[in-house]
């Protein structure tokens, strides 16, 4: 195996060589991705996954051959075979091959699964995606983003801003970006083209995900932590615990003298426990006048500056609204100028961006059977926290009549252990419709410890108007039957519920073509 190393981002050029030599077993100049990937053969189990296709791409155009299998057939192993992969699909995957050097396998692989035992009877390497991630990260200026919340909406932000600033990063983001060729992966310049710290390694912007420490695995030079939160408490079982895996986390960044950089939010980070006594180099952002770096919001015009020790940093009017996407912002703005993004450039790409799939994403206005004028909104928020921030966002940008939120709960061990806070995070709907919660990762004995009726309950018995319904058409149908005019539909959750939304406009906008395209008394039939 190749070893990941750490590498150097924001130092003085003539250090850089001196640098990085003291963190990588080869020489700098030899850190090609020739000499990473050149001539490896990589198999990749679950290569249909958002984070595994985006590696898998990745390797390829760094060297590497890549081969894969996946359980299902999909647009993305479609698309991986357009890009010369070989793809096998199905529950009889292909053997695995003597040539190959790494099997790469995605955390929903079982450790049972015929190809990885294989592997492991064949005396091929395994590495998790995590692990393979962080080795993909070597030869690169690695930047990661952590956090419990707003981890794919500031790592696409930031592939944004060094794209429209010409530092050409190579970019993994767990979520679509239209602005990102529609994808959420994108390789870029072996070395960093221009400004302060052209010739340097690379930019290399990466998710880092907490979900079983697989974050650990990362090896950045430059990193950022949102936030810290209780959640996965399936995995860590106290939030003190996921503090301790954080500071973990940010224990990978080199020494300050030497290029690592942290920051970390001044609040709701706690930053004292994660950061106390690190060697690199730690700066804060928040609201907070004593942070580092100052943010400042105004929600009726989304207007948002950054302060810097009393001066004026940036300042700009940006696309995303709440509180939430203004220090999303915020730090993707601070990380980009640390990278050699000059200000003129960030400040338009922060005007620019328009966000990524399932975050507050605009779906459509549509005229229901009843003739309600609805507008409709798709949203990824799975923790009482991102549902709140969502909810209180919409509500101040888009004024609705009414905010209808379809919630689906994403696994039943999150929804058990935050069952309190759940019930306390809609407020500012005014109606909630929750179907089944979403299955996944837990034990059968888990799924009989809660369902979405006890949230329903919950809720409730809170002051919020709630209703579980189990199928998702006849949610539709409730939709159709019930919202009004001027009502703001959002339909939120990490599981399969984005469906409802999608299906709900679709169905809308083809029953409205079909009543354009008819002859107009037809179309004025009270039949149709």
């Amino acid at each position: 195996m190749v070893q990941s190393v750490r590498r150097i981002s924001e130092v003085r050029i003539s250090k850089v060589q001196e640098a990085f030599c003291r963190y990588s077993p080869i020489p700098m100049n030899a850190r090609t991705d020739a000499a990473v990937f050149g001539g490896r053969r990589v198999h990749f189990i679950g290569i249909g996954g958002c984070g595994t296709s985006g590696l898998a791409l990745m390797m390829k155009s760094r060297g590497a051959t890549v081969s894969g299998s996946d359980q299902s057939a999909s647009e993305t192993t479609s698309a991986l075979r357009t890009a010369g992969m070989s793809i096998s699909i199905g529950d009889s995957p292909s053997q695995i091959s003597p040539q190959i050097d790494l099997v790469v396998y995605s955390a929903a692989v079982a450790a049972d699964h015929p190809e990885l035992a294989q592997a492991h009877a064949m005396g091929i390497e395994t590495m998790t995606y995590a692990q393979a991630l962080g080795w993909a990260q070597s030869g690169r200026t690695g930047v990661s983003i952590a956090g419990t919340h707003g981890k794919s909406t500031t790592t696409a932000l930031l592939a944004h801003l060094l794209i429209e600033a010409g530092l050409d990063p190579s970019v993994i983001v767990g979520a679509n970006c239209p602005q990102l060729n529609g994808g959420g992966t994108r390789t870029g310049s072996e070395t960093i083209p221009k400004g302060r710290l052209a010739g340097s390694p690379g930019i290399f912007v990466a998710e880092a995900c907490e979900f079983n420490r697989s974050f650990h695995s990362h090896q950045p030079t430059l990193a950022l932590i949102n936030n810290v939160e209780e959640d996965h408490l399936d995995v860590y079982g106290s939030l003190d615990e996921i503090v301790k895996s954080f500071r973990v986390f940010a224990g990978n960044l080199p020494a300050a003298d030497v290029g690592g950089r942290l920051l970390i939010g001044h609040d709701g980070a706690h930053r004292r426990a994660v950061a106390s006594g690190l060697e690199c180099d730690v700066s804060t952002f928040g609201w907070s006048p004593t942070a580092d770096y100052r943010v400042e919001y105004d929600p009726s015009t989304n207007a948002t500056t950054i302060w810097h020790r009393n001066e004026e940093m940036l300042s700009w009017r940006g696309r995303l609204s709440g509180e939430h996407n203004a220090l999303n912002s915020a730090a993707a703005a601070i990380l980009a100028t640390w990278l050699g993004a000059d200000s003129a450039s960030i400040t338009r790409a922060l005007e620019s961006f328009a966000g990524v799939e399932r975050r507050m994403q605009y779906l459509g206005a549509c005229v229901t059977r009843t003739g309600a004028n609805v507008r409709v909104f798709d949203d990824y928020g799975h923790h009482p926290t991102e549902c709140e921030r969502t909810l209180t966002a919409l509500r101040n940008a888009e004024n609705p009549r009414r905010i209808i939120c379809v919630f689906q709960p994403h696994q039943h061990s999150r929804t058990r252990f935050l069952l309190e806070q759940f019930a306390q995070s809609f407020a500012r709907a005014d109606l909630v419709i929750v179907p089944p919660i979403y299955f996944v990762r837990d034990s059968e004995i888990e799924r009989t410890l809660v369902s979405s009726a006890d949230l329903v309950a919950r809720l409730n018995a809170k002051g919020t108007n709630a209703r579980a319904i189990d199928d998702f058409a006849e949610i539709g149908e409730f939709l159709q039957r019930h919202a009004e005019d001027g009502d703001l539909i959002v339909v939120m959750g990490a599981g399969p519920v984005w469906k409802i939304g999608h299906d709900f406009v679709k169905d809308l906008t083809q029953q409205s073509n079909r009543a354009a395209s008819l002859p107009p008394r037809a179309a004025a039939s009270p039949n149709q």
